[in-house]
């Protein structure tokens, strides 16, 4: 991964999500990125101008009205200098300027004199976030070609929860890296199942399970922002559709899932399976709603669901194949049962339970291969869905070499 002589522009608009913006510096230029930072007045009461001098190596501007920098024309400069522009933050107020075409200040006129693409990190509350006028002002701005990355969902400065939190800064740099073609995963087709699966008893009734899906959207993003364009099949969840997937596929049964994840891979290089697929579905559905009888247990015929793994594995051209294998007790011998059984590349097992695993925040997995493996402690979904990412690049390039 790498952004070695990219020249990044960083517009920092007024919000408290500008703290972030100084460790997502630091990111850029760990990866070898030229960046400048450009701020409005507002943004210079959460973080001082002398910050972002000292983390880029570069003077940073404030002003359009800059005697020295303007003698030269310095804004034309800088909009011609720039290959990508991120604003990050994007407060609601600088999205609503760039939609109307405003260029009142040194961000917006730089936005609109230059020709890079322009990416925006939306960081609001979530009422304001979720206010018709922001989501129309990002409408124009996205037909007019601007990117926009987020935001997360989560706990807001403000005390709220709700969707509006800025991206993480390691998020924002794999996006950038990604726009370029540089990423782990870039020219590879990619796709992810996620979430679980429901297997209807009546109209009223299903059986399915506790996963959310946070793992497999996870890692969707995560192969995005690594450069792939990627597939999500998912199962029922109430889940926003991760920033840079090309194409969503929404199921609720096994064989929905089995049907939408063969005909997406037969020209994927890579399948990561992280849905919760259910075992078993009811023999018969019935047609309206199954009452209660007094006295009286309801037996249930399962029949056995169709495995998508092995379906996959069993194909003569088939993608790199990698398992999820969630379990309870004795985690490593069920995973690597598993990888052989199914014929599948690599694995990714996880404990269930002890604040880990379904309906959780955090995650730990090991991942098994043939001839190796490798930990991966316990964090966040969305720091250890890059985690696997990561190794899964690494293994793919080993199998097709």
């Amino acid at each position: 991964m790498s952004l070695a002589h990219r020249r990044i522009l960083l517009g920092v608009s007024g919000g408290i999500a500008a703290y972030k913006s100084c460790e997502l510096v630091r990111r850029l230029r760990d990866l070898g990125a030229e960046v400048r930072v450009v701020m409005t007045g507002s943004a210079t009461h959460f973080v001082g101008a002398a910050t972002f001098q000292a983390l880029s190596g570069q003077p940073v501007r404030t002003s359009l009205w800059d005697e020295q920098a303007e003698a030269a024309m310095g804004h034309i400069e800088l909009a011609r200098w720039a290959e990508r522009i991120l604003i990050a933050p994007a407060t609601a107020d600088v999205i609503a300027r760039l939609a109307q075409g405003h260029a009142d200040d040194l961000i917006t006129t730089l936005c609109l004199a230059s020709a890079a693409p322009l990416y925006l990190a939306p960081a609001m509350n979530q009422q304001m976030w979720a206010h018709p006028a922001v989501q129309a002002n990002l409408a124009t701005l996205r037909r007019h070609g601007a990117t926009v990355l987020g935001p997360a969902a989560g706990e807001q400065a403000c005390g709220d929860v709700g969707s509006g939190r800025m991206l993480e800064p390691l998020e924002l740099r794999d996006a950038l890296v990604a726009s370029f073609g540089h990423g782990e995963l870039a020219g590879l087709k990619v796709v992810v199942s996620a979430g679980p699966t429901f297997e209807d008893i009546d109209p009223v009734r299903f059986i399915g399970n506790r996963s959310s899906g946070k793992m497999g959207f996870a890692v969707a993003a995560a192969a995005a922002a690594a450069g792939a364009q990627v597939t999500l099949v998912a199962g029922p969840v109430s889940l926003a559709t991760p920033q840079g997937v090309m194409q969503r596929i929404d199921v609720r049964s096994a064989a929905q899932m089995q049907v939408a994840v063969l005909e997406a891979c037969a020209q994927a290089d890579i399948y990561v399976g992280a849905a919760a697929v259910g075992d078993y579905r009811p023999v018969c559905v019935a047609g309206q709603k199954l009452k209660k009888q007094a006295g009286a247990d309801l037996v249930l015929q399962l029949a056995e669901n169709p495995d998508i793994l092995a379906s996959l594995s069993a194909q003569s051209k088939r993608p790199f194949l990698v398992g999820f294998a969630a379990e309870t007790h004795d985690v490593a011998n069920y995973a690597r049962g598993k990888l052989e059984r199914k014929g599948l590349d690599m694995i990714a097992a996880n404990q269930v339970g002890e604040g880990l695993g379904f309906e959780t925040a955090d995650n730990a997995l090991t991942l098994y291969w043939h001839g190796g493996e490798a930990e991966l402690p316990r964090t966040d979904k969305a720091t250890l869905a890059r985690q696997l990412v990561t190794h899964v690049a690494e293994r793919y390039k080993v199998a097709r070499a």
